[in-house]
């Protein structure tokens, strides 16, 4: 595994093609960055640079969404969400210094995967949730955070389940993984990890791929239908529950 600084010309046009194809879907769902670019990322960046590198760009990707489209986001529910958002969190950070918490990875993979089969088989009506469930979405959403790194498809599952417009809904889960990620964020430039100014620089380069995705991943949002919409959602959440499950077993 190389440098940063030393990926090469190819290595880095893998990396530029892949997170473009990255951040079309998080244009589209407002989460999914990581399933899509990590494991082509650690190919050629030792994965200590990928994490920070990818919040770095998820928080850039978020504030452009933001700018663009803010104000369709549901404020209501983020009031119930950043919350339980924050709380989960704080309890996901515990639970990562006290114990080991693989066996939740498994569990939340599990779970993920079986309800976006059941959302992707059409058996029932799309699922509709009370404004109650805020707390256990958002909680569980802040310990995954905290603890893997992967919480967005919880809080996509309960979006979907609330609001009827499809650009509320991804604007809405867009605003929650700038919030999300910019603890992260914080949080490495306190310890300074951002003053490795190859990974600055590997993220500037990166940065018109970014921006190029959010734009075409958000005039393919504008041409769905909220049936399609949501199918595509489904379809990443299935996706991530079963890279969850396994990276478990890896």
């Amino acid at each position: 595994m190389t440098d940063a600084l030393t990926i090469g010309l190819t290595g880095y046009a893998v990396i530029f093609a892949t997170l473009l194809c990255a951040y079309i879907i998080f244009a589209i769902a407002g989460f999914g960055t990581a399933l899509v670019a990590s494991p082509i990322l650690a190919l050629f960046i030792p994965l200590s640079k990928i994490v920070p590198l990818l919040a770095l760009m998820d928080l850039l990707a978020a504030l452009v969404n933001i700018s663009r489209d803010g104000h369709n986001a549901d404020r209501a529910e983020l009031r119930r969400l950043v919350p339980m958002m924050i709380f989960g969190s704080l309890v996901g950070a515990a639970i990562l210094l006290t114990t080991r918490p693989e066996s939740l990875l498994l569990a939340l993979g599990i779970f993920v995967t079986s309800y976006a089969l059941y959302a992707i088989s059409g058996l029932k009506p799309q699922r509709t949730f009370s404004s109650e469930a805020a707390l256990p979405f958002g909680s569980i959403g802040g310990v995954f955070s905290a603890l893997f790194g992967s919480g967005g498809f919880i809080y996509a599952i309960y979006l979907s389940g609330r609001l009827a417009n499809k650009e509320a809904i991804r604007i809405t889960q867009t605003t929650l993984i700038g919030l999300s990620t910019l603890t992260r964020v914080v949080l490495f430039a306190l310890a300074g990890v951002y003053l490795d100014a190859s990974l600055l620089w590997l993220a500037l380069f990166l940065a018109p791929g970014m921006l190029i995705g959010v734009t075409v991943g958000r005039r393919i949002t504008l041409t769905m239908s909220r049936e399609q919409f949501l199918k595509m959602i489904n379809v990443i959440v299935l996706a991530s529950g079963i890279a969850l499950i396994v990276r478990y077993f890896l």
